[in-house]
């Protein structure tokens, strides 16, 4: 035998292996199959995932659009056992629609919000009713901005709120211990609290399916009160085509094209465009009829010379505001670096992980992987923290409040 081979082998007997660079270290221990050890380690392996399901499937059976009874003690139940966890556990969730960041991800403090749910309303409410949002710096900064607006505009009448997406609901009560009521359940508390005048006043953007379903909701409760009015969302009526524009729809352009271009550091619009830059204002999308609205919002940035601007939306319709599309349009246009923002009420899920998220479907990732841009930012606020658009509801209040007459 060479020498090197018997020194390797005294070495391996003593339990040693050479490093790449030359020095000794201890060999890793094995375990033999079968041995106490290995099986101790499978029954660990075993029990966290055991663990960790048990979390997922709670957190699944929550993650739906209908209440029950037993509602209330399914977010308890799923909120104590995912407390109850290690830190391996929790990140071994995974279910139909649960993850990790299910409980885990920080949105913010949770207490800041007001869940306007309170009794003692008085005779004139204003429900403000919103699809919501699990992250809770975006609901205070958009929809809380909102209510408070509202409230500061309309002393005299109670406002309380709403949410449709039963699915937040059950997100914010399992996680923050925050109950934020659905539609049935606000409109049985204004009818218990003998509310006679009820104005809806929603922060949807537009009369798309959402809108919709909450005046599905509404039919059923209109007789129980002496007078109802429904104001109008955000953008207005929708209009026939894509040529239709309206006071609502230059409003939210010039303030949000304004906040936008303040957030990059720019004193103006041209002063940005003049550098290169352009701004992708980025919708939800719908397959609704009011999609309209975006080819609508896009020549309203046309017709205010806003050439620097451009429409997308997450759900790729209409088509032209497709991720793809729009890159085509912004290179075409000679852009090299490309802010992004909501056009949404709201900056949540859809802001930060479908506009702004390091996954490769995101836009900024979309737009990063086209090669074409020199930088690609996001900005994550929702139109509902601007101060132009809180008064811009207010308005729609108010028009809804003297169509009444009372």
């Amino acid at each position: 035998m060479k020498k090197a081979s018997i020194l390797l082998a005294v070495l391996l007997l003593a339990g040693l292996v050479l490093t790449g660079c030359g020095a000794a270290q201890p060999a890793a221990p094995q375990l033999a199959a079968g041995s106490e050890e290995t099986v101790e380690a499978a029954e660990t392996v075993d029990a966290d995932r055991a663990a960790a399901d048990n979390v997922a499937a709670l957190i699944d059976a929550i993650y739906v659009q209908r209440r029950t009874e037993e509602t209330d003690a399914q977010c308890a139940a799923a909120k104590e056992a995912w407390d109850a966890l290690t830190e391996t556990q929790k990140a071994m969730v995974e279910g139909e629609n649960a993850d990790p960041d299910y409980f885990g991800r920080d949105t913010g403090d949770a207490s800041k919000d007001d869940p306007r749910n309170g009794d003692s309303i008085g005779e004139n409410e204003i429900l403000v009713v919103s699809f919501g949002t699990s992250f809770n710096d975006s609901r205070v900064a958009d929809i809380r901005s909102i209510e408070d607006a509202l409230q500061a505009a309309f002393p005299d009448w109670a406002v309380r709120r709403a949410f449709t997406a039963q699915i937040i609901i059950n997100h914010i009560q399992a996680r923050d211990g925050e109950r934020i009521d659905n539609m049935e359940q606000a409109l049985d508390r204004a009818v218990a609290n003998g509310v006679k005048n009820l104005v809806l006043q929603p922060t949807h953007l537009m009369h798309g399916a959402e809108y919709d379903e909450m005046m599905d909701t509404l039919e059923q409760y209109r007789d129980r009160f002496e007078t109802v009015a429904v104001a109008e969302p955000l953008l207005g009526e929708v209009g026939n085509d894509a040529t239709v524009i309206n006071a609502d729809k230059e409003a939210v352009a010039q303030a949000l094209v304004a906040e936008a271009v303040k957030a990059a550091g720019y004193d103006s619009r041209e002063a940005a465009e003049a550098e290169g830059v352009a701004f992708v204002l980025l919708g939800h999308g719908t397959a609704h009829v009011a999609k309209v609205s975006y080819s609508q919002m896009q020549n309203q940035m046309e017709k205010l010379n806003y050439n620097n601007v451009f429409i997308g939306t997450v759900e790729g319709e209409p088509e032209e505001t497709a991720c793809e599309a729009v890159i085509e349009s912004v290179q075409a246009a000679g852009y090299r670096t490309v802010i992004l923002r909501p056009l949404m009420v709201v900056a949540g899920d859809h802001a930060n992980n479908d506009m702004a998220g390091e996954d490769e479907d995101s836009w900024r990732s979309q737009f990063i992987a086209a090669g074409c841009f020199d930088a690609v930012t996001a900005q994550i606020a929702g139109l509902g923290g601007i101060e132009a658009v809180q008064q811009l509801y207010v308005a729609h209040t108010q028009a809804a409040i003297d169509a009444m007459g009372t």
